[in-house]
């Protein structure tokens, strides 16, 4: 099998592309692609803890807690104490970390419109359904 027609280079190498891009868009705010993912994924459920955000944004805890801390020197999260679990704390998105987040929300959606720029609703549709089934099977393994 040649290179280019291997399922998994093309995935990698267009996701590749797609964080090039973003980060780009994303560079005169200083934000990176992985700290936009966990302040996006906080902004659509506050009060995570690190365990929950880390399944969420598909990263390891040590990675997203490495994150969690550069956002909240940046002052745009903060630590609450979590009252289910003394031994964890929930991360919160600030007044700050909101702001932020709706400053980027819609360069991101200009990003996913140029990436999908000629591509119908079906065929996107269809695309996330192909991504899910290769991450479970290989998830499976």
């Amino acid at each position: 099998m040649k290179l280019d027609d291997a399922v998994g280079f093309l995935i990698n190498n267009t996701g590749r592309s797609m964080t090039r891009y973003l980060t780009s868009a994303f560079n005169h705010l200083d934000v990176t692609t992985e700290q936009w993912s966990v302040l996006k994924c906080l902004e659509e459920e506050d009060g995570l803890a690190i365990k929950e955000l880390s399944k969420r944004v598909g990263k390891d805890q040590a990675n997203v807690t490495r994150i969690s801390d550069l956002l909240e020197r940046k002052g745009y999260l903060v630590r609450k104490p979590n009252p289910e679990d003394k031994r964890s704390s929930l991360v919160c998105l600030t007044e700050a970390g909101r702001e932020m987040t709706n400053e980027l929300i819609p360069i991101d959606e200009k990003v996913h419109e140029v990436a999908l720029s000629g591509i119908s609703e079906e065929e996107i549709s269809f695309l996330k359904q192909l991504l899910a089934k290769i991450r479970e099977n290989v998830s499976a393994e």
